[in-house]
């Protein structure tokens, strides 16, 4: 199937093939997720079938949205499609821009929504196998340890927003972090 993503081409957003985007470093649209429970995130390994960063650990969700799709729909689609959560209400925290090598000569050159969602301890979480190969709910500070400790094992995207953006993503999460 062909997913048509928002994405720059001389200047004027145009639909672009997904894969296409990331072969040519093309700037394109993308929508990040982080569910929260108290001071833990919900954290994924992504798939080992995807075409690239397989088996990385990153934030619950990210994903680009479709040529024609809000991004806060966007949000609410692909938690769903992803980890099978239903019921959550994300709400926007933050837009950002990055670029990174991501593997196998390909670009992630991403303008993203960053969305956090509140969820209670009944939250049902069932991974999709062809996105998603484990989940785990890690404490913030833990992350951050982690992250420093073995960053090879997370997504480029992911040490840039706790390196760069953690406190408009994280809010006191991150402040007392830092403290």
């Amino acid at each position: 199937m062909t997913i048509m993503i928002p994405a720059w081409v001389n200047g004027t957003l145009t639909p672009v093939e997904k894969l296409e985007a990331h072969v040519k470093g093309l700037r394109h649209k993308a929508v990040s997720v982080f569910v929260l429970k108290g001071d833990a995130v919900l954290m994924q390994q992504r798939a080992l079938c995807k075409y690239h960063t397989p088996g990385l650990w990153t934030n619950t969700c990210c994903t680009h949205p479709e040529w024609d799709e809000a991004p806060d729909v966007c949000a609410v689609r692909r938690l769903d499609e992803e980890l099978g959560i239903s019921g959550l209400n994300p709400k926007h925290r933050h837009h950002l821009e990055y670029r990174a090598d991501v593997g196998g000569g390909l670009i992630e050159h991403e303008v993203v929504d960053v969305y956090v969602a509140d969820a209670d301890s009944a939250l049902s979480v069932t991974p999709n196998p062809d996105e998603v190969m484990a989940v785990e709910w890690v404490r913030y500070v833990d992350l951050l340890d982690q992250v420093e400790a073995t960053p090879e094992r997370f997504t480029p995207w992911l040490r840039i927003y706790l390196r760069d953006h953690a406190p408009t993503i994280f809010g006191t999460l991150a402040e007392v972090a830092a403290e």
